[in-house]
C-alpha cells in the first residue's frame, strides 16, 4: 500500500490527557532512564514509573530522575499488573539486546523479547487498555537491499533477535487489532548516546568506540568498515517518544524511528576522530554473523506524524556521547556498565 493511502488511517488524538502515569519497561535501562528524564519533565506527565528487573539496566541510570523504580520482571504477570494499575501509556522498552546475544542463546531471546511483548500486551488489556508504544528494530528488515528502508518492505529478519523483534511488533499490532488496543509500534535505528553501557562482548559499535578512544586503545571494526547504518542520537527519539505518548499517537503499521542518515563505521571514526581531535588507531576483524550490510530509514511516516521534531545531527550527538562517557570517567557520574 503507497504511503499516500496508508497515511489516511494513521490517527492522533489531538485530546491530551491533563495529567498521567506511564510506566516505562526497561526503564533502567540505556533509552529507558533517558525516556524517563523526559518523561518526569513533561506537564502533562504526573508519574512515571519505571518497570526493569535489572538483569542489563541499572538503578543507578535513574539517580536524580523522578521516576520510581519498580524491580520486576515482563515475564511475570503479577508484576506487571501491580505497576500497570491507572497506567494511562506504556513504553515497552524491555528486551534482551543484541544480534551477537541472540545468536548464543536464541530461546533466551524469544522468550524475553516475544513472550515477554505478549505478557506486557494482556497485562495492558487487564488494566484497562492504556495506550501502549512497542519498539521494534530496523534489524527486521535484514537481507532486504532497497535503501532507504520504508515499512512497506517485506520483513527479512537474518538473526533470531531480529526475528523476536518482528513478533514484537507484529503481536502488538495484532492486539491493536484484536482487542482494541490503541498502538504505536516504533523500528528504532542504531540508537547511541549517554548510559548506552560498553566494556561488554555485547557493546554497540558508539560506546564501544568511545571509550576504547578515551582509553587509548585500537577500535576494533567488524569486517572492512563500509557497511552503514542510520545513527540516531538518544534524545532525539525520547523526544519522539514524549510526543508519541502526550499526544496519544497511534498508526496501523510500523513506524521508523530514525532520520533518514546514513553513515558507514569508518565515516563514524572519522566523525569521532574530528571531535576527538586526534587520529584513533583501528584493529579489524571479522564480520559479525547475523549483521545486515547497509540500513537507512525512510522517514515519511514519521515525519507524517511528528513533523515540528529536528534530529540531533551525528557528529552533535557523538560529542555529547563523550562528554559524558568523560564526565563518568572522572568520577563526575556512576559508570553505565552492565552485560
Amino acid at each position: 500500500m503507497p504511503y499516500r493511502h496508508a497515511h489516511s488511517a494513521l490517527s492522533v488524538s489531538l485530546d491530551r490527557v491533563v495529567r498521567m502515569k506511564v510506566v516505562v519497561t526497561g526503564g533502567a535501562g540505556f533509552i529507558g532512564a533517558n525516556l524517563c528524564r523526559r518523561l518526569a519533565s513533561s506537564s502533562p506527565v504526573s508519574q512515571v514509573v519505571a518497570f526493569d528487573d535489572l538483569s542489563t539496566g541499572l538503578a543507578a541510570n535513574l539517580d536524580g530522575i523522578a521516576a520510581e523504580l519498580f524491580e520486576g520482571s515482563i515475564l511475570h504477570p503479577d508484576e506487571l499488573d501491580a505497576a500497570l494499575a491507572g497506567a494511562a501509556a506504556v513504553v515497552h522498552l524491555a528486551a534482551r539486546p543484541s544480534v551477537p546475544r541472540s545468536l548464543a542463546d536464541p530461546i533466551a531471546t524469544h522468550e524475553v523479547n516475544a513472550t515477554g511483548t505478549v505478557r506486557v500486551l494482556e497485562a495492558a488489556r487487564r488494566a484497562g487498555n492504556p495506550h501502549v508504544i512497542v519498539t521494534s528494530s530496523s534489524s527486521v528488515y535484514g537481507s532486504n537491499s532497497c535503501l532507504p528502508k520504508h515499512e512497506d518492505l517485506a520483513p527479512a529478519p537474518l538473526s533470531p533477535y531480529a526475528a523476536s523483534k518482528l513478533a514484537t511488533e507484529s503481536y502488538a499490532l495484532a492486539w491493536a487489532s484484536s482487542f482494541g488496543l490503541d498502538v504505536l509500534a516504533f523500528r528504532l535505528f542504531n540508537v547511541f548516546g549517554p548510559l548506552q553501557p560498553a566494556g561488554h562482548a555485547y557493546a554497540a559499535v558508539v560506546p564501544a568506540f568511545v571509550e576504547a578512544a578515551l582509553a587509548g586503545e585500537a577500535l576494533v571494526v567488524h569486517g572492512d568498515g563500509l557497511q552503514t547504518r542510520d545513527f540516531t542520537y538518544v534524545d532525539s527519539v525520547t523526544e519522539v517518544i514524549t510526543a508519541a505518548v502526550t499526544d496519544r499517537v497511534s498508526a496501523p503499521g510500523p513506524v521508523n524511528l530514525a532520520f533518514g542518515g546514513r553513515s558507514s563505521v569508518m565515516q563514524l571514526i572519522g566523525l569521532l576522530e574530528s571531535v576527538l581531535g586526534r587520529e584513533l588507531e583501528r584493529r579489524h576483524v571479522e564480520a559479525r554473523p547475523g549483521d545486515v550490510r547497509d540500513s537507512q530509514a525512510d522517514q515519511g511516516r514519521l515525519r507524517a506524524l511528528f513533523p515540528s521534531i529536528e534530529a540531533v545531527g551525528l557528529r552533535e550527538g557523538l560529542a555529547r556521547t563523550v562528554a559524558w562517557f568523560e564526565e563518568r570517567e572522572r568520577g563526575e557520574l556512576l559508570p553505565a556498565r552492565r552485560s
